[in-house]
């Protein structure tokens, strides 16, 4: 496999690196917060908004509320465009809005600091406003193993922001907490190290011992053969404390990460991006993790899940969790690696605690299950591996994350971009089940073509979805029946978003694509941006953010022309 591009992680350093910092409540938010921020589980309540993850809080649904959005631009007179920013050279992660600043994850294709040379994993921070560069957080990359950190995909998750604290997960699958003004506002601590962090070490290169076991011995990294460390300067990123996904976890990733954090009250949710090996063939890890709870104050892994994903693992963990509140009990969606939706309980400090295996530090709890959901009934049971030679039997892999919305789960899955069989599907769950909910809780089931790594955007009674096939369908959120389809030109890697009566895509073919966002299927706009897009555009206080793999576009009703 050449490519496996854009959703999976890596091997990460080697040392965890829990910093403990004072727990700094964040101010309760504004009205024209509410919405991007932390609008409460499964709604979205402001109009003109930051939007400070990716999809709506935390329903992961991609619909915005925002008004007044144009239905076409031009990148070539300017029409709409506010302002434009050079990325890198190949950019996978979506745009995220908070607090005056734009945030995107992108590669060291064209540095912005000349003491940054090379292939980085790069996350770029912008002003809101005028797009003026205002700082970057810069990773080394891996290089043990191609396939631990893709050459090039550079930081392809998207933040999560909350207040003044910009949680990701960088290209060395580390979950990190970075403060959003960077350090040209000083180095706030008790993290201190971004020198180190940002200076390639000199062992970057050496492959890792395999052990017995987990079979996972990453190698400390050792300071540069010269001793010198890079300098950080106002242009770079202040660091609050840092968890290392491979010695704290326990996982072995694979390809470039891509994840979304979820944060309920003062944790976090995130998909530890754990997956085959470079074979494609064996599960190194068979003890991982899948989901990780992880302390958003200290860093400190917290719980995990305990449902033995790993051994049936297809590919990779590439889906992020979403959140909603099911006849009053909050639970946490999430779709593992082995084609599997599952429903669990949100952690709570008085939880079960036991010893963790081997990993972290103290005792970690298990979360606990409500519910799991074969996405593929048809799909082998047990050692999938033996079927990547038989694409016609593969099993299924999702991509997208699961959308809550209105007491209804909506999973778009299938197949999988490089193995595996072909068919997808768009499926609507009852979440309101426990147990084994495969048979009773499928409420229907809707055909997609070849595979699937969009997220639904559900909206006023309709669900929109793109797949891999080159096709956009618009379907009934209650029953599945279609409305319309619609061919387009290459395939989707982001997902659709809803935004004032729009339907906002963009293909890795370089179009862009506004439809109406209704049951009778009109074409608003076609742009052609002249640039793959992978990252899914967003909508924040009246202006949507379009990245292609090299340039990142405000745009905004009536800017541009005068």
């Amino acid at each position: 496999m050449k490519k496996c591009l854009i959703r999976s992680w890596f091997i990460a350093p080697g040392v965890i690196r829990h910093c403990q910092r004072r727990h700094v409540q964040c101010a309760i938010l504004g009205l024209a917060l509410l919405g991007g921020l932390f609008a409460g589980i499964g709604s979205f309540r402001a109009a003109a908004a930051d939007q400070a993850q990716w999809g709506q809080a935390w329903s992961r649904n991609m619909v915005s509320r925002e008004r007044g959005l144009p239905d076409s631009f031009d990148t070539k007179t300017g029409g709409n465009i506010k302002w434009s920013a050079r990325l890198g050279t190949e950019t996978h992660s979506t745009p995220v809005v908070a607090g005056g600043r734009v945030f995107i994850g992108t590669n060291n294709g064209e540095p912005r600091d000349p003491k940054h040379q090379g292939d980085r994993g790069v996350l770029m921070c912008f002003d809101e406003k005028t797009g003026r560069f205002l700082w970057q957080l810069v990773v080394p990359k891996r290089e043990e193993d191609p396939y631990f950190d893709w050459p090039k995909s550079g930081i392809s998750s998207p933040v999560t922001v909350e207040g003044d604290r910009v949680y990701l997960v960088s290209n060395r699958g580390e979950v990190m907490c970075l403060t959003a003004r960077g350090l040209a506002s000083g180095n706030d601590g008790p993290f201190r190290d971004e020198a180190a962090h940002m200076t390639p070490p000199a062992n970057s290169g050496a492959p890792p011992k395999p052990v017995a076991g987990a079979e996972i011995n990453p190698q400390p990294l050792l300071p540069p053969a010269d001793g010198k460390l890079l300098s950080p300067g106002p242009l770079d990123a202040d660091i609050l404390w840092i968890f290392d996904l491979v010695s704290g976890a326990g996982i072995w990733p694979h390809d470039s990460a891509h994840s979304s954090i979820l944060i309920h009250g003062d944790y976090l949710y995130v998909n530890t991006g754990t997956g085959v090996d470079n074979t494609h063939k064996r599960i190194r890890a068979p003890d991982a993790p899948s989901l990780v709870v992880i302390d958003k104050r200290t860093g400190r892994l917290v719980a995990r899940d305990d449902e033995h994903i790993a051994p049936d693992i297809f590919h990779c963990t590439w889906s992020s969790p979403s959140l909603g509140e099911v006849n009053g009990r909050p639970l946490i969606f999430f779709c593992g690696g082995n084609g599997v939706v599952y429903a669990f309980e949100i952690f709570e400090n008085s939880s079960p605690r036991r010893t963790g295996r081997g990993h972290g530090e103290g005792s970690i709890s298990t979360l606990k299950k409500v519910w799991q959901f074969k996405f593929d009934p048809t799909s082998p049971t047990g050692d999938v591996h033996p079927f990547l030679s038989n694409r016609r039997e593969g099993p299924s892999n999702i991509y997208g994350l699961p959308v809550f919305q209105r007491n209804r789960l909506y999973v778009a899955g299938g197949g999988d971009l490089f193995w595996g069989k072909t068919e997808a599907w768009l499926k609507c769950i009852d979440p309101a089940k426990s147990g084994d909910i495969t048979t009773n809780g499928l409420v229907w089931s809707y055909p997609l073509q070849k595979h699937v790594m969009s997220t639904p955007a559900v909206h006023d009674g309709l669900v929109f979805i793109a797949d891999c096939g080159r096709m956009v369908h618009c379907v009934e959120a209650d029953t599945g029946k279609p409305h319309w389809t619609h061919e387009i030109k290459g395939e989707v890697w982001a997902s659709p978003l809803v935004a004032d009566g729009k339907v906002y895509l963009g293909t890795r073919s370089g179009e862009f694509w506004v439809f109406a966002a209704s049951k009778e299927k009109k074409i608003l706009s076609t742009t052609e941006l002249g640039d793959p897009i992978s990252a899914t555009a967003t909508a924040a206080n009246g202006v949507l953010y379009v990245a292609t793999m090299t340039h990142l576009y405000a745009i905004q009703k009536g800017a541009g022309l005068k």
